[in-house]
């Protein structure tokens, strides 16, 4: 019985693929371990303690699918998922109707035009709490300067904003629009300038008009780029939390109380733990089944 020995060339060759595994390994493992550990394990933690009674006091008590069917039946829930998909529904479209529009007017060779972007991105990182405090002063009932805008306009009773049930979340939504437009603005910038104008050239001596090139050459170039903003501002509307904590901490009544502040006021103000984290695990797969949809839609589109 004969034994052939591996030749050298398979050895280096096999050696050079291991080699190439272990480095690529150690790339990845340092994110994965960061991932497994601040998202995977609180996530797993997290399914397990919709199913429990637990007020962090004292031990957790295995319920099952109470947790769910409480919130099935809690009109304040149900209050706040609505809340929820009103916010979204009317955020997620002005905003990238603003900030593209702000992206296709700084796009031009204007004067001051680098000082116009500055402008338009430093609301995104300004203080969510210096936010909060201009906008209650501009949209003061009695003596800020938007209901005496309107009064001089001819509007004898100007909205509440802020201070009403019917008209706060609204005004959540502006103020959240304002913040939000300069981020998206850079990145549908950034897509703009990527577009060959060899395509506008060409619409042009055709014939075609600026709306006409717009629909016809600048949307189907940016629909990666609007594919991205459409799920990050999807995602974004779904879990806001920290602007309408600052703003009117869910009020007045429950006017602007959305999925987080519902999560928040359960687990941190009544320690029902448990009944919190089924109510996180609505928001989860809400996200993930939007955000799923928005793929598929977007892959379908690509293939007509």
């Amino acid at each position: 019985m004969t034994t052939t020995a591996t030749p050298p060339r398979a050895r280096r060759r096999s050696r050079l693929r291991l080699r190439n595994a272990l480095l690529g390994w150690s790339f990845i493992l340092p994110n994965f371990l960061g991932f497994a550990l601040l998202t995977l394990i609180p996530v797993i933690v997290l399914f397990y303690m919709s199913l429990t009674n637990w007020n962090i006091f004292g031990s957790s008590q295995f319920i099952g699918l109470q947790n769910f069917q409480r919130l099935a039946g809690d009109a304040s829930f149900r209050t706040a998922f609505l809340n929820t998909l009103y916010y979204a529904v009317m955020h997620i479209p002005l905003t990238i109707v603003v900030s593209l529009g702000l992206a296709l007017l700084l796009n031009n060779k204007l004067r001051g035009v680098a000082f116009f972007r500055t402008a338009a991105f430093f609301p995104y990182i300004t203080s969510i709490v210096a936010i909060a405090l201009v906008w209650n002063l501009l949209f003061s009932p009695d003596y800020g300067p938007i209901n005496e805008i309107l009064r001089f306009l001819g509007i004898a009773n100007p909205p509440g904003w802020l201070t009403s049930a019917d008209w706060s979340m609204p005004a959540v939504v502006i103020i959240s629009v304002w913040r939000d437009m300069g981020y998206y603005m850079v990145l549908f910038l950034a897509a703009l300038q990527t577009v060959p104008r060899e395509l506008h050239e060409a619409a042009r001596m055709d014939g075609a008009g600026a709306w006409q090139r717009f629909a016809h050459v600048t949307l189907p170039s940016l629909r990666p780029t609007m594919f991205f903003v459409t799920v990050m501002l999807t995602i974004g509307s779904l879990k806001i939390f920290d602007l309408i904590l600052v703003l009117t901490k869910g009020g007045p009544g429950q006017s602007t109380t959305v999925i987080s502040q519902f999560i928040y006021r359960k687990g941190f103000e009544e320690n029902d733990f448990g009944y919190a984290s089924a109510a996180s695990v609505v928001l989860f797969l809400l996200c993930i089944l939007v955000t799923v949809i928005q793929f598929v839609w977007n892959k379908r589109s690509e293939a007509r």
